[in-house]
């Protein structure tokens, strides 16, 4: 099994307590001379498509990795927990939907396993806190050059938890879309792919809100909305010096629709 110089680690933990250094130790006791780069620990708590979209959005253009991520509201359940295998890297965590959008962004699921060893995990197993105790060391085990197969028996992809598709609705001169994510400035990122923009015009009603397209914010005055295709290949919105969440009152799962303006 190859090796690997990085883990990724993406999680809801926060940093308020030592919930990330715990896991940064766990890997660190196994695999010392791996390197971990933190996507983010800000995932609002148990919002697992949030951490699915940050993944799946952030794991391609990172070096090649085991990319451990938890966000695991059913952390202690019957649960699994597994490792994926894809042609541009490893994934570890919950089986709750957080891992196969990334899966895909990395090439698909080429092989999945169960994490049922227990001389991968920590001695002691907390029921509360897998991501120490059982992903980041079998994070760490996978990335120091274990064979994925030694982590617990193969289970078949079609049997993965997989998240619904997010809604995406085409007419004649407009676009209905789920907001896939909200990002710390209020930019508004829709699940629709960016290419969807062509069909309609330069000038935009945006849940009843007029806006213009444009390539970057500054394509309408301070204040004005504009929609974009954002660095995913989204279609986005946002507002120039403001924040597009507020103006349009929305948040992920809710439905925005954007259409040609009269």
């Amino acid at each position: 099994m190859a090796r690997y110089e990085w883990i990724s680690f993406t999680t809801d933990y926060g940093l308020s307590d030592g919930f990330v250094a715990a896991c940064h130790g766990a890997i660190a006791r196994t695999a010392p001379t791996v390197r971990v780069i933190d996507v983010t620990h800000a995932v609002r708590p148990g919002d697992v498509a949030r951490g699915a979209a940050v993944l799946a959005q952030t794991a391609p253009h990172l070096p090649p990795a085991v990319h451990l991520a938890v966000v695991d509201p059913g952390v202690g359940t019957a649960r699994r927990g597994i490792a994926l295998r894809t042609p541009n890297g490893l994934l570890v965590g919950p089986d709750n939907g957080l891992l196969i959008w990334a899966a895909e962004s990395l090439g698909g699921v080429a092989a999945a396993v169960e994490l049922t060893n227990p001389r991968w995990f920590a001695p002691e197993v907390s029921r509360t806190f897998h991501g120490r105790d059982i992903f980041a060391p079998v994070a760490a085990r996978l990335a120091a050059g274990a064979e994925l197969a030694d982590a617990g028996p193969a289970v078949a992809p079609s049997t993965l938890v997989r998240l619904p598709d997010p809604v995406v609705t085409v007419g004649d001169g407009w676009l209905e879309a789920e907001v896939l994510t909200v990002d710390r400035f209020g930019n508004v990122q829709l699940a629709a792919p960016g290419e969807l923009l062509d069909a309609l015009g330069p000038l935009l009603d945006v849940g009843g809100v007029r806006a213009v397209r444009g390539a970057t914010f500054g394509a309408t005055p301070v204040g004005g909305l504009v929609v974009f295709v954002d660095s995913a290949g989204r279609v986005a919105v946002a507002v120039n010096s403001g924040r597009a969440a507020v103006v349009l009152g929305v948040r992920p799962g809710d439905l925005v629709r954007v259409a040609t303006a009269e």
